[in-house]
């Protein structure tokens, strides 16, 4: 049975940059736990498959301007979730990838398995001069950077064998030291001798998300248009829509209306979607047969993820076009993603 994955970004208020205007709670609260808490509850309630959580070192665009960090906001609701994956975007440009990795697998044990990655490029001399670091200014060199930050977290989750830990009280044996195992990575940015000072994560390799640039390293590529593609081996293609709905309140039209009088649209090269729910029902009803699932990015979180939970979700699972992920599975198993091999252990 084919998999069609519901995914929603759940970063600040909603796409717009004004969706902070028409919040269900007082701008002070923007970036309160409290108010991550509800709605990625909602979101886990209402039956989406995983929750992205947008970052950057660099402060973000919208009349809000500051966030926190993507995988210390997932790691707050790992506990309080069961069922839905948490996706975390972590730079790779500067950053360090023995510290990204790191993260990351503790990510994936705090939330019993259901963590992911979006590993992100991030141009401009403010990033830059947050690391400290020269800035890179050559698209090559971004993803330059980008490929050798995924290869080394990969080979830094495999580089524990699943088996390496004994705890064996009796004897005080604790490690099997043969089954640890070094990466011996060497690029032109960084070199990563290993092995992880993290256990192999409970998915064995995290599912990591990319552009169609990144292809050939990911297991989930994103696009931005509703033109098929032909998926080498294993992996899934989602698109990513920005969606404003008609609510019992007000029409997306007005919605719009209101949020674009306040502060100008965002310039975005996704699908939209401005209208009622059973139109979108049907625009994922048709994209189902084309892709393998989809990223959604509410115009305002606290309207359109509720409107989404109560007349979008249900009508897809009672037609058989998307299932509710299964509680207790990890996000691999989730997303009909098999349980990778050890490198290491294979060889």
């Amino acid at each position: 049975m084919s998999i069609f994955a519901l995914g929603i970004e759940l970063d600040a208020e909603g796409s717009h940059r004004a969706a902070w205007r028409r919040a269900g709670h007082a701008p002070s609260e923007s970036l309160g736990g409290r108010v991550l808490k509800r709605r990625v509850a909602a979101a886990e309630n209402a039956g989406f498959t995983f929750v992205t959580f947008d970052d950057s070192i660099v402060p973000p665009a919208g009349d809000i301007r500051g966030r926190v960090d993507a995988v210390n906001r997932a790691s707050f609701v790992a506990a309080t979730t069961s069922t839905i994956g948490l996706v975390a975007v972590v730079g790779t440009t500067y950053a360090e990838p023995f510290h990204t990795s790191s993260q990351l697998a503790t990510l994936d044990y705090s939330s019993r398995g259901r963590a992911g990655w979006i590993p992100a490029r991030v141009p401009g001399p403010a990033a830059a001069r947050a690391w400290g670091r020269p800035e890179i200014t050559e698209p090559s060199d971004l993803d330059r950077e980008q490929r050798d930050s995924i290869t080394v977290a990969r080979d830094l989750w495999d580089s524990w064998e699943d088996d390496a830990v004994i705890r064996d009280y009796a004897s005080g044996r604790f490690l099997d030291r043969n089954k640890l195992h070094y990466v011996d990575f060497e690029g032109e940015s960084f070199k990563v001798k290993g092995p992880a000072i993290v256990p192999r994560p409970p998915q064995g390799q995290l599912v990591v998300f990319g552009t169609e640039a990144d292809r050939d390293q990911v297991d989930v590529v994103l696009v931005q248009d509703d033109t098929p593609r032909e998926t080498p081996g294993t992996g899934l293609t989602f698109v990513e829509i920005d969606v404003t709905l008609d609510t019992p309140g007000a029409s997306a039209a007005a919605r719009l209306d209101d949020l674009n009088s306040h502060s100008v649209a965002p310039a975005t090269s996704r699908l939209e979607y401005a209208g009622s729910a059973a139109g979108l029902v049907d625009l994922l009803t048709d994209l189902a047969a084309k892709f393998d699932g989809v990223r959604v990015f509410p115009t305002v979180v606290d309207e359109d993820l509720p409107a989404l939970a109560r007349y979008v979700l249900p009508q897809l699972f009672t037609s058989g076009v998307a299932h509710r992920p299964v509680a207790g599975a990890t996000l691999r198993s989730n997303l009909g993603l098999a349980r990778p091999a050890n490198r290491y252990e294979s060889a």
